[in-house]
């Protein structure tokens, strides 16, 4: 089992999780090692629950900030283990999101016992977050130890460029199917072309107009678009299914029923056109006018920005806790196979994490 330093520079720790392999479904290692590393810590609770890995102080201090990261990547890409290249370090998982992870770890092993520490802090290393909801490990937390999700603010580790991305939209994704009649193209009056339905209802999605909203100084822009859509028997057939999935990006504004409902309003489904929902979460507000926020907010220099995207944020404010997203690296190299994230990035956001937490 690999040995962490959680004391060792940010960079060198991000490097040391990222040369232990864990693609969804396979944190076993990582988790062990973590757990150990933290048991080494004197005067912490820990706790492990399946592959997510729970840690807290208890110092009697005014408030609580709960820092969350998940230890799992996506599929890796012959891009582990780490380099580095000057300032730039290579590797599944440098960006979404092991240099979180570490500056997390980091910033619990060097103040949990400091003087200096005045918010007390809660760990959450989870496993699941780059698969189906049905696996996330955060939501299973909320499901069986919910008292470990309590505190006055919650900071994600997932990308941000080092700024503060506050809130996040919702999503909801939505099946559209039409039916027809199967006919020889040749006699197409014979049969009922089903994609032929789906017409309008591509051309008012194409047409949609998206509205922008701005929240605590957030700009949230909402989006409604085709993602997916299939249809065709054979080139001389007359298809009698098609079907598409179409996403609508809802600012945090809206409920998940509110955004559904006024999906259904503009998509304005004809006769022989129905709809599944395949999937839904909704958003979370900034919060950024609460105290705690608007203390990490300061911290950071007054940076913010919205977050586009859905991310673990929506369940801790469906828990009236305000919630961030603020790690190191650019989000737009997630998941690729050249994901990469600066050093100086994961070095920044340590410092202004240590700041915030001792201030």
């Amino acid at each position: 089992m690999t040995f962490l330093d959680l004391a060792a520079d940010p960079v060198e720790l991000t490097t040391a999780l990222v040369d232990i392999p864990s693609p969804s479904h396979d944190e076993g290692p990582i988790a062990d090692a973590v757990e150990t590393a933290l048991r080494a810590i004197p005067g912490i609770e820990v706790l492990r629950f399946h592959n997510n890995v729970l840690a807290r102080t208890h110092r009697g201090l005014p408030s609580r900030v709960i820092l969350a990261g998940h230890l799992d990547t996506v599929p890796i890409a012959d891009n582990v283990p780490t380099r580095r290249e000057g300032d730039i370090l290579f590797g599944c998982g440098t960006v979404d999101m092991k240099s979180g992870d570490a500056v997390f770890l980091h910033a619990l092993a060097t103040l949990a016992q400091s003087s200096e520490l005045r918010r007390d802090i809660t760990l959450i290393c989870y496993e699941g977050e780059e698969v189906a909801d049905e696996f996330n490990g955060l939501g299973h937390i909320a499901k069986q130890y919910p008292e470990w999700l309590k505190g006055d603010v919650a900071i994600l580790g997932e990308p941000s460029g080092a700024i503060i991305e506050a809130g996040c939209q919702g999503s909801i994704r939505l099946k559209i199917t039409a039916t027809g009649v199967r006919a020889h193209s040749a006699r197409a009056w014979m049969g009922e072309n089903a994609m032929h339905k789906l017409a309008p209802v591509i051309s008012r999605i194409a047409n949609y107009q998206a509205k922008e909203e701005n929240i605590d100084g957030c700009i949230y822009r909402e989006g409604l678009n085709i993602v997916h859509c299939e249809s065709g028997v054979a080139t001389n057939t007359i298809p009698d299914e098609a079907w598409l999935f179409v996403n609508f990006r809802f600012s945090p504004s809206r409920s998940v029923d509110q955004a559904l409902s006024h999906m259904l309003e503009v998509l304005d489904l004809p006769e022989g056109v129905s709809y599944h929902i395949d999937d839904a979460v909704g958003g979370a507000l900034p919060g950024l006018q609460q105290p705690a926020a608007a203390e990490l907010v300061s911290a950071t220099g007054g940076k913010f920005r919205a977050k586009y995207g859905w991310t673990d944020v929506s369940r801790f404010s469906e828990l009236g806790i305000p919630a961030v997203n603020f790690g190191p690296g650019d989000p737009a190299y997630c998941h690729k196979r050249d994901e990469q994230c600066p050093v100086s990035m994961i070095t920044e956001v340590s410092e202004t994490l240590h700041q915030y937490l001792t201030t």
